[in-house]
């Protein structure tokens, strides 16, 4: 039996959860997992593995904005990053101190390696896409990403090899030769299953994300969703809500759902109306749904990308939150011309895969 080390990054809950499906193998194949992380995503796995080892060990605040400027910010806050990240190298050489590991998977956490021990990366964002007026931070940042990359042995991509199912597009491609050596491409990984249940849900309003963009979203969103036809849930991803769920005419409101409430609502729903975070696109993709509209949190140019790559591939509609028509927005949606997400292998045999062909390398 080996010993691993799983440490997801704290910036929304969607590193946490991608991991759950690897750390549930890693645990079907007998292995002892350890997981280091902080706030929401250390919660959320604690919940999941109540058997496993948890360490509280912080990583780096987020430098989200109120408004839609979040790049000029986020270049500003670089070298407060960089002064994380050196803290995060000590505070996991007291961790690496005390116990022995055989394997680190970092998801997304640039300190977290070792020399001594094989250490893997997790992230869908090779590549970065801003405008043009910051080309040279991107160049920066991609040189920054080869460097660390070569910290690591393997770099996994939660994504579909760069091809026309690629679901990150250009985010998912290496830039430099460094990284292209050691990506493996796992294909799509998220907590969420598909069930063979009723679709009787029309809409469900996933307002998630960071705050204080999440508030703005739902401040924009209510008003307008007792305009569409149909029944309608809205789920408002506030966890420190605690008010009992809101019936209103045709739609109802729920503050906060579990993991297994939410996968039921999506499974549930014809119709997703969300961010459009890698999180929630690797969902929609695993539940194979057709009908939805991305909502993207402004100045995130990931999500800004991904919006405007499922537009021209002619994915799914997209729509700025500052330009919202929510029955107009869904009429587009559901125009014959947006087909969703090409089939793609689904998250069983992804883990499946993933562990035979990488992990197992350093645990067996």
């Amino acid at each position: 039996m080996a010993h691993v080390l799983v440490s997801p990054l704290n910036w929304g809950l969607g590193h946490a959860t991608r991991d759950i499906p690897m750390i549930k193998n890693l645990l079907d194949h007998h292995h002892e997992v350890t997981v280091a992380a902080c706030g929401n995503a250390l919660s959320v796995l604690e919940k999941e593995f109540p058997d496993c080892q948890f360490i509280d060990f912080p990583d780096y605040p987020v430098p989200y904005s109120a408004s839609r400027f979040f790049l000029p910010k986020f270049v500003a806050f670089f070298p407060f990053m960089l002064k994380a990240v050196s803290d995060e190298r000590k505070n996991l050489d007291l961790i690496l101190a005390k116990k022995r590991y055989d394997l680190i998977i970092s998801d997304n956490r640039l300190g977290v390696y070792s020399s001594k021990i094989p250490s893997v990366f997790i992230t869908h964002q090779l590549h970065y896409h801003l405008p043009m007026i910051f080309w040279p931070v991107e160049l920066l940042a991609v040189a920054m990403n080869g460097y660390l990359h070569g910290k690591f042995r393997h770099i996994i991509v939660p994504d579909n090899p760069p091809g026309p199912t690629a679901l990150a597009g250009k985010l998912s491609r290496p830039g430099l030769d460094e990284t292209k050596k050691k990506v493996y491409y796992s294909g799509i990984l998220t907590s969420t299953h598909k069930r063979e249940i009723a679709q009787d849900l029309d809409y469900l309003v996933m307002i998630s994300g960071p705050e204080p963009q999440r508030t703005q979203l739902e401040k924009i969103l209510l008003p307008q969703v007792s305009r569409i036809e149909g029944n309608s849930v809205i789920l408002l991803g506030s966890p420190n809500n605690h008010d009992i769920p809101v019936q209103s005419g045709k739609y109802r409101v729920i503050p906060y759902a579990s993991t297994r409430e939410k996968e039921e609502l999506m499974n549930r729903a014809k119709f997703i109306i969300c961010r459009s975070g890698y999180t929630s696109i690797m969902e929609i993709a695993e539940l194979g749904k057709q009908h939805a509209l991305f909502i993207p949190t402004p100045g995130q140019t990931e999500q800004e990308y991904l919006s405007w790559y499922y537009e021209k591939k002619d994915w799914f509609h997209s729509q700025s939150q500052y330009r919202l028509d929510l029955p107009g927005d869904i009429r587009l949606a559901r125009q014959p011309n947006y087909t969703g997400f090409p089939a793609v292998p689904k998250t069983g045999e992804n883990t499946e895969r993933l562990y035979d062909q990488i992990l197992s390398l350093y645990l067996e």
